[in-house]
């Protein structure tokens, strides 16, 4: 049902503002938390395959706690579940750099995933509701551009302060406590949207039948995105480039992650959120299967800046048509079951992709992601011809 209100006089710019804030603070955490923990584990002798598991810990951590995050909401309300969450990250963070044992970060990270899945929904779900439907696309492209941002900088504190004793620990717990502290603030006055009087809600299961082309588009492109990350350097290499050249691969991607979603949210406001997604989805194709032409030219730059901005613009496309479709108690349990699919995307694709490119060299990741987004597309006009016949 489409809202009439009165939109520049109750646009909630400051707890907009604020619910960004906190969450840029997470997202500067959690990105100084991956290169740190790999360059940690290396210096312990571990073996790549030892480390790829300690990382597959945090992503299980948030399939495990999806489920529960509705639940969690209405027994304690959002506010405390969130301040909490941040709080019990930093903890686990500063556990880890007090106990430098390996063998303990497994069930840490796993921890940490756990308890940064509801502070990452529920922060989504704050900024969906707060959004006014004219201005919901450019909103939450500003926000997960900024998040976008707050990752990249994690990794910058890292170069700043090194990898020695608790100084990078401490950086992090910073960022998990200064979130909570914001949250704490901007959120006092946010409580009450989780439920509506009256109002029929379910689990994951029960949202999963409401919104299937939705969850497939997030899982898919989390599947995407990550094999991307994960294997670009991979592609690369097979193609003879030096290690420098391998890093700025990524370093593209993400530069289109930042900058893309503010012009996709306008035009998911112009053309829908249903609509981009089919669009973003294609141009990922597109560009995926351009990667071998490309990449031993210059013309590799500019088409990974495209393809990360619309690779990742599937999941803001997809958030904005949740925003649309859906509000309190219903918007809680999809944004839960979103991060359900985003870990579930982040575990298969990564294995998925490398298993790819053994069996078809460097030619199998851009085949396997253009056939993942060309999947997406062919379920997403599927549905929409379903939605239009009754069925």
């Amino acid at each position: 049902m489409r809202q009439t209100i009165d939109e520049p006089a109750r646009v909630p710019w400051a707890a907009l503002a604020g619910v960004t804030a906190a969450l840029t603070m997470f997202g500067a955490a959690q990105g100084l938390s991956y290169p740190l923990f790999t360059i940690l584990m290396q210096r312990q002798g571990m073996s790549p395959a030892l480390i790829g598991l300690s990382a597959a810990m945090m992503p299980l951590g948030l399939v495990v706690s999806a489920s529960l995050v509705p639940v969690a909401v209405r027994l304690v309300g959002a506010r405390g579940l969130a301040v909490g969450c941040a709080l019990a990250a930093g903890l686990c963070f500063l556990l880890i750099g007090s106990l430098q044992n390996w063998v303990a970060w497994y069930l840490l990270r796993f921890m940490i995933g756990f308890v940064i899945n509801p502070l990452y929904i529920l922060g989504e779900v704050w900024a969906l509701a707060l959004a006014p439907p004219s201005r919901r696309g450019r909103i939450m492209g500003v926000f997960n551009a900024v998040m976008g941002g707050g990752y990249a900088v994690g990794p910058l504190a890292l170069a700043l302060v090194g990898t020695q004793g608790l100084a990078p620990f401490l950086v992090g717990v910073t960022g998990f406590v200064a979130c909570a502290v914001i949250l704490a603030l901007v959120s006092r006055r946010l409580a009450g949207f989780e439920q509506q009087e009256g109002e029929k809600t379910g689990g994951l299961i029960w949202f999963a039948g409401l919104a299937p082309a939705l969850l497939t588009a997030v899982g898919l492109a989390a599947a995407t995105q990550q094999s991307t990350y994960a294997l670009m350097p991979v592609f690369g290499a097979a193609y003879g480039l030096a290690e420098a050249a391998l890093a700025a691969l990524v370093t593209a991607l993400s530069i289109g992650n930042i900058f893309l979603q503010i012009p996709l949210g306008l035009a998911a406001e112009r053309f829908g959120g249903r609509a981009m997604i089919i669009a973003c989805a294609s141009m990922t194709a597109i560009c995926a299967l351009l990667m071998p032409i490309a990449i031993l030219s210059p013309a590799i730059w500019p088409l990974l800046v495209i393809m990360g901005g619309v690779g990742y613009g599937v999941y803001t496309m997809a958030l904005v048509e949740l925003g649309t479709r859906f509000k309190g108690g219903a918007l809680v349990a999809g944004n839960a079951a979103f991060a359900l699919m985003w870990g579930v995307g982040g575990i298969v694709g990564p294995p998925g992709a490398g298993f790819a490119i053994e069996a078809a060299g460097p030619l199998g990741l851009p085949v396997m992601l253009a056939t993942l987004s060309f999947g997406l597309v062919a379920f997403a006009l599927w549905r929409e011809h379903r939605r239009r016949a009754g069925a």
